[in-house]
């Protein structure tokens, strides 16, 4: 397993400036080209870096799509790691495994009136076929073995936890409510319900 880092001026999150280094691997199990983005050296100067391991969402991060939260997620993280410092493990993993262009026909099945599961069932797919060994892989390639992890998903902690990640703690993103625009509180109310995410809807941040 081995690491190349570019030590080039990234300028990222909402206002773009931010500075962060970009970290490539090589070794990885599932041939996806996955980065981690490196925030005040937080991999060298913390024993235990927050960490967040975010899947790639064109339509979310780029577009801002009404659909989800996967974007504000994303500038959530990054402010917070420009404050404390950490490690966003950004996965190629997009539309929880599906691959775009199928995310594209649930966006169909969704504007029909099923929920984002629903339409990734109808088009033959499980519930989230993301998967987080080269997740792991990264963090030890990094020499990060302890963490405090930045998510709601259950899935993600147990993921780092059976994989010999020591997670210290779990720090929750907000509820992202988008004023206006139709799907987004469903969605996030359907991840709660359905996918058992740790999510306070109560928790809310309007744009």
């Amino acid at each position: 397993m081995a690491e190349v880092r570019a030590r080039v001026q990234l300028n990222v999150g909402k206002n773009s400036d931010i500075p962060a280094e970009i970290v490539s691997f090589s070794g990885l199990k599932d041939g996806q080209e996955h980065v981690a983005l490196i925030f005040n050296e937080a991999d060298k100067h913390q024993q235990t870096p927050l960490i967040r391991m975010h899947s790639e969402c064109l339509t979310g991060d780029v577009f801002h799509s009404s659909r989800c939260d996967c974007g504000e997620q994303l500038n959530e993280s990054i402010e917070l790691m420009h404050q404390e410092g950490g490690i966003l493990l950004y996965l190629r993993q997009e539309g929880r495994g599906i691959g775009l262009y199928n995310k594209l026909d649930a966006y169909v099945l969704q504007s029909q009136g099923m929920n984002t599961y629903e339409a990734n069932n109808h088009l033959g797919f499980a519930d989230d076929l993301r998967e987080f060994s080269d997740a792991v892989l990264m963090l030890k390639a990094l020499a990060v073995t302890q963490v405090k992890l930045m998510t709601n998903n259950p899935k993600k902690l147990s993921a780092l936890a059976d994989n010999g990640i020591d997670v210290k703690a779990v720090v929750g993103t907000s509820a992202h409510i988008k004023v206006g625009l139709t799907g987004n509180q469903a969605y996030l109310e359907t991840k709660i319900k359905h996918g058992s995410h740790m999510l306070d809807i109560k928790k809310i941040q309007k744009p």
